[in-house]
Formats: structure tokens, sequence, C-alpha cells
């Protein structure tokens, strides 16, 4: 018996499953790219892995886990959304339904924010 669907079975586990391997927390830099949607999934943010360099397209961010003073902060101002600030969370996929269709999207959980960003760190950000 061939071993080739096996073989095939794992690397498919494998790509589906990445998602799920950015469990634990690292560092991003999270900004709109500037594009704008005319149909969904909207991919006009996205967010640095600064751990990896992956960026992650399409990503929406829940800030709901922030202390209380750094929401003050992200509330208050276009640090996050202009990739000016670094936060330190996970990504986890998250199904969405858009008009009667179910998507697996993206979304960075961020549990705090560590600093300010760099330029070097913003280039993936439509303005810096």
């Amino acid at each position: 018996m061939s071993s080739l669907p096996l073989v095939l079975t794992v690397v498919a586990s494998s790509i589906f499953a990445l998602p799920a391997l950015a469990a634990g927390e690292s560092s991003y830099v999270y900004c709109d790219n500037g594009l704008r949607c005319f149909k969904a999934p909207c991919l006009s943010n996205s967010a640095l892995d600064l751990a990896t360099g992956t960026i992650i397209k399409g990503v929406s961010i829940d800030t709901s886990g922030l202390p209380q003073a750094d929401k003050a902060i992200t509330d208050q101002s276009d640090m996050l959304y202009s990739g000016k600030i670094i936060v330190r969370g996970s990504i986890e996929r998250r199904t969405q339904t858009i008009a009667g269709k179910d998507y697996s999207l993206p979304w960075l959980v961020a549990t705090r924010i560590v600093r300010t960003a760099k330029d070097s760190e913003r280039k993936h950000c439509s303005s810096h």
C-alpha cells in the first residue's frame, strides 16, 4: 500500500493547522494598510509579527483584553491603527458570517501595549 495518501494527509493537516500554532503570544505592529473594501472579507488591516517577520493580512484586532490604561491610549488616538505602537498578543481564527457566508478570519487578540514602534517596524503600514 502506498504511503502517498498518508503523506498528503499529514502535509494538508499541517498547512491547515498553522493558525493554531500562532496561539502563543508575540509582539505585533498592527495598522491600517490603506486598502478599502468593496467585498467581504476585508483586507484593510495587517499585523507584522516581530518574532517571525510574517505579515498577517486582513487581520482584525480585539482590544477588549487590554488593561484599562492601555485601552485609554488606543481609544484616544490613532496610534494603534497607524502602527505607532507594539502590542503583545496572539493570533486566533474566528468564524464570522458576512452576507450569509461563513469565513474563518484572523484576529489579533491584544493583551498589552509594549512600546512605541520604530519606523523600520512600520514599513508594512501605508502611512508612517
